[in-house]
């Protein structure tokens, strides 16, 4: 028994690194096709394009894991079953539910794992991936000035280039429109040729100009007047261009810490009750507020009538002016008041969908190892022809019911817990009956048992 259990474990594990390492493969591409125009041009070195999908593959794991489960529970089954060695572990006397044993205790190792990552580590992930993502995106384009075209990266400055040799530092014909003077096209250099190059310390860009023309706008304070024109020749000139600007800037980390997908579950726990006890403050100063403003003391009122003398009716239409704006007043305080309380129950349900979403995520480990390990000894095929299809088919239902439910559960249309289980909850019953029907040898549909139903009903 101890054998079988190592040759069980052994065929799962190849298909499950192998299968695993795919799913984060396009996971990745995924993300770098969604984020490719803010990393394309902005000259990123190995390093932080390395840290940048490293952090993005770990925010990957946990959905990762239950899809490659599913095929390589499915795989491994499969591959068993097609070759007849379940068959002869079946007549030895060993039942499927015995030969399942050894991996739903590895399946049970991988779902605590992918809990305890999601909480730990995930957050730590995100916290770094969005951070170095949000500076990247802010970062100008490197540097590339190309021929026939204005470059107008560099602040202040629009360069345009006629040609650029082969050694990309020699240039010639080049115009340059100086616009830091903020009055309009005041400035314009042109020479006939020239070379580009960065500072030894690459703290600067300088182009230097060979046999060129400065035309200068003189600036007047009388707009009625002319603004004559000024033209210098010069035989060589330098410009210097501060490359501060094109070097990434890192954020502080501590801006993004307060975010939800940034904390672990303990940390969600502190910030729900946080959300909700200010919700209740917020709530209590408001009946304080209508309170105050709403009573109106009638018995104080007659009394200053009698002192003054006054008749009724001048206290009367001072009483209703006042109220009706205390009433717009307290129409501008409930309506703030109830886009505040709308909003901290968003966030709060944004917390407490992270929250769950560590627990079902892992949870769907063991439940697609209930579905993949019994429909691979039902369809008895190994490979990467049909347990490809067949796990592709349950992980996208999987995942559009998890995505719409998410959805409706963020606009308030059903609770958290329902919104982020119900997705396992109709997974889990499909497992239980295969797993059911592949201990049994019995067939998933019985075509006799529909043919009798047809019978009977007509």
């Amino acid at each position: 028994m101890k054998k079988l259990n190592l040759f069980i474990l052994k065929t799962f594990i190849g298909p499950f690194i192998f299968t695993f390492l795919i799913a984060i493969f396009l996971l990745l591409m995924q993300f770098l096709w969604k984020y490719i125009d803010d990393l394309v041009g902005k000259g990123l070195d190995f390093m932080t394009i390395s840290k940048l999908l490293f952090y993005a593959a770990a925010r990957f794991v946990p959905m990762a894991l239950p899809i490659s489960i599913l095929l390589s529970s499915i795989m491994t089954f499969g591959n068993i079953s097609e070759k007849n060695e379940l068959m002869a572990i079946k007549s030895a006397g060993i039942s499927l539910k015995k030969c399942m044993l050894p991996l739903l205790i590895l399946i049970i190792i991988i779902t605590s794992f992918s809990f305890l990552f999601s909480n730990y580590f995930m957050p730590y992930a995100n916290l770094k991936a969005g951070s170095l993502l949000y500076d990247i995106r802010k970062q100008k384009p490197a540097l590339n000035i190309k021929e026939g075209m204005f470059y107008n990266e560099l602040s202040g400055y629009s360069i345009k280039i006629d040609k650029k040799l082969e050694n990309g530092v020699d240039l010639k014909g080049i115009m340059i429109y100086d616009h830091t003077s903020k009055e309009g096209n005041d400035k314009v250099i042109v020479a006939n040729k020239g070379k580009m190059y960065l500072s030894e310390n690459e703290n600067y860009f300088i182009i230097s100009l060979e046999d060129g023309y400065s035309y200068y706008e003189m600036n007047i304070s009388n707009k009625n007047q002319s603004r004559p024109l000024q033209r210098c020749k010069f035989k060589k000139d330098i410009l210097r261009f501060d490359m501060s600007d094109f070097g990434m800037k890192r954020t502080s980390e501590e801006l993004y810490r307060n975010h939800y997908a940034m904390m672990n579950n303990a940390q969600l726990e502190i910030a729900i009750d946080s959300i909700y006890s200010k919700k209740n403050i917020n709530l209590k100063l408001f009946k304080t507020n209508i309170s105050e403003k709403i009573f109106v003391d009638f018995d104080k009122l007659n009394t200053i009538i009698k002192k003054t003398g006054k008749n009724m009716t001048y206290y009367e239409s001072k009483v209703y002016n006042d109220a009706i704006s205390s009433v717009k007043y307290l129409k501008s305080i409930l309506n703030n008041s109830i886009s505040n309380q709308i909003y901290s129950d968003k966030i709060a349900i944004k917390h407490k969908v992270e929250w769950h979403r560590k627990w079902s995520l892992a949870t769907a480990c063991l439940i697609f190892f209930l579905i993949g390990a019994p429909l691979g000894a039902i369809i008895r095929k190994g490979g990467f022809g049909m347990p490809v299809i067949v796990s592709v088919g349950f992980f996208i239902t999987y995942h559009i019911i998890s995505v719409t439910a998410e959805k409706m559960v963020k606009e308030s249309e059903i609770s958290v817990l329902e919104g982020m289980w119900i997705s396992n909850l109709i997974l889990l019953p499909v497992g239980l009956f295969l797993s059911y029907k592949a201990n049994t040898d019995s067939q998933l549909i019985s075509l006799h048992f529909i043919k009798q139903l047809f019978v009977k009903n007509n």
